[in-house]
């Protein structure tokens, strides 16, 4: 929504292709029980439109899917948005034209559209992940994934309902349920950390010193690490006392948030750090659920915290404590087949009359990949990119000339504040095609130059390396998805840094990149 608001403002003629039926992105196709943003209301919001910033009052700390959706189509309305969006026109791909330097782009329904620049805005974390299970279509009851579900809502109430997956859409998903349905049964595959959101009413005084100090505030997230409004320590973990640590941690968790892995500088960084906030939240856990063997399937273990998407929750460790919740490990007794009336394991079988998977995404590339992308000499993307993905400053690929991703991989994006990171590409590519444009004319090209490329994958790669990310099997680097190359896929260098080297790009001409102009005639 913001590219198209800031294309038009730079005087683009552009059309937004939206598989969805309305604006919102993820929180139109996330609407499962519990949904709801971890990043405050407040910094989830559009900084651009001081109008929007102070027109717009939310009403809780951390907003609820239909809320945030309100939200979206308020925006959409205040810039009369809708206009230049073409809903349920789902892309099937886009072919570019050496000859004329178009993109040609086809979709599921009508005539093919050209345009001189493509820009893919199709969300890091759209593409359902729906596991291949034996048996799935046997299975007698409903089934749904949290990434798609359905628009009229599901009613759990008197069901036995199972909930395959405990990553941050579970451990929203399943303290709701459990409100509803006669019995809850969690398939667990790899216990997750998880923090308190401590969630509330907003605060109205809050939010007035927010939009008070809305342009300072906004600075501050856009050359900060993650794009946060937080506190960032700045001693190491090991260099205060045990009391003094402790402490920390135990403010920060009564705080709730993501705030809580920004209390020491080196959590990231050391292993050894890294060990005394994850001990915190494993005794965390052992206090908070009252049965002793549940509480150990529930530690996670093998993996430093925040190696995987740290989440955040309301009562979820909680319901552990409930007698029509039941955890089943499916370490020690794996799925081996849906079967008609519910699933069964190595163990057992547990009739169930739904299922719900909570498997996540194919992230960072898996819609992007979805779509066929052709670029010079009708190469592919996915083959492009078979063995793992390449970009220079996640917004350009060598071979795909004038086809931009806003946040895709090689970008902060989901280590971040998405909000932050979006606006940051937004105007960074605003800019570029207004300069392409100014010393190019209407005929302009760009492209990102191999070289460049190669170059800025090898400092994504190094960044990984040097933090803790780099040792972590996750989505982060494509872990959950069979086959999908492994490799460490958003950047670890921080929005502060990263913006600051893509403004740099910009000021020495664009470097790294090739601009052009077809010939004439051409």
């Amino acid at each position: 929504m913001y590219m198209l608001h800031r294309l038009r403002v730079s005087g683009f003629t552009a059309r937004v292709l939206e598989a969805g039926g309305d604006v919102g992105g993820t929180w139109y196709w996330n609407r499962y029980p519990g949904a709801r943003c971890d990043v405050e209301s407040l910094e989830y919001s559009y900084s651009f439109c001081p109008e929007i910033t102070r027109e717009w009052s939310w009403s809780e700390r951390y907003a609820a899917q239909p809320e945030i959706l309100r939200y979206a189509g308020y925006v959409a309305d205040r810039l009369n948005l809708r206009e230049d969006i073409r809903f349920g026109t789902r892309v099937t791909g886009a072919v570019y034209d050496e000859d004329d330097g178009c993109w040609t782009v086809t979709t599921e329904h009508g005539a093919p559209l050209r345009a001189r620049f493509l820009i893919t805005a199709v969300g890091c974390l759209s593409a359902a992940n729906v596991p291949d299970m034996p048996g799935l279509g046997s299975f007698e009851g409903r089934w749904h994934h949290t990434g798609r579900w359905p628009h009229e809502g599901v009613d759990f109430t008197g069901e036995r309902v199972a909930v395959v997956g405990t990553g941050s859409s579970g451990i929203q998903l399943i303290p709701a349920v459990a409100e509803q349905a006669a019995h809850v049964t969690v398939f667990q595959r790899t216990p997750n950390f998880s923090t308190p959101a401590v969630n509330g009413p907003l605060d109205p005084a809050r939010e007035r010193w927010f939009k008070d100090n809305r342009d300072a505030l906004a600075r501050r997230a856009r050359t900060s690490p993650g794009g946060f409004l937080i506190e960032y320590g700045e001693r190491s973990a090991l260099e205060v006392s045990p009391e003094e640590r402790l402490a920390e941690f135990e403010r920060r968790w009564s705080r709730g948030g993501v705030g809580f892995l920004a209390a020491f500088s080196d959590l990231l960084l050391s292993e050894e750090a890294n060990r005394t906030a994850a001990d915190f939240v494993r005794d965390k856990i052992r206090s908070i659920v009252t049965d002793r063997a549940t509480a150990e399937r529930l530690v996670p273990t093998g993996y430093s915290i925040g190696l995987k998407r740290l989440c955040l929750d309301t009562g979820y460790y909680a319901v552990y404590n409930r007698p029509d919740v039941t955890l089943v490990d499916l370490r020690e007794t794996p799925i081996t087949e849906i079967v008609p009336n519910g699933i069964r394991t190595a163990g057992e079988t547990f009739d169930v009359d739904s299922i719900v998977f909570a498997t996540g995404y194919d992230a960072i590339t898996g819609a992007l990949l979805g779509m066929d992308i052709r670029g010079r000499g009708g190469r592919r993307l996915r083959d492009a990119w078979a063995a793992g993905p390449s970009s220079y400053l996640g917004l350009m690929s060598a071979g795909f000339p004038n086809l931009f991703t806003i946040t895709g991989p090689g970008s902060p994006s989901v280590l971040t504040n998405m909000i932050v990171s979006i606006e940051q590409h937004v105007e960074w590519i605003a800019a570029c095609l207004a300069d392409l444009e100014r010393a190019f004319g209407p005929r302009a090209l760009i492209e990102a130059e191999a070289d460049a490329e190669a170059a800025w994958m090898d400092h994504v790669r190094e960044l990984a390396e040097f933090t803790l990310y780099g040792r972590a099997e996750s989505w982060y680097s494509g872990a959950n998805i069979a086959g999908k190359p492994r490799t460490f896929l958003p950047y670890a260098g921080g929005v502060g840094n990263y913006r600051t080297m893509c403004d740099r790009v910009a000021a020495r001409g664009y470097e790294g990149f090739l601009r052009t102009a077809l010939p004439e005639g051409a």
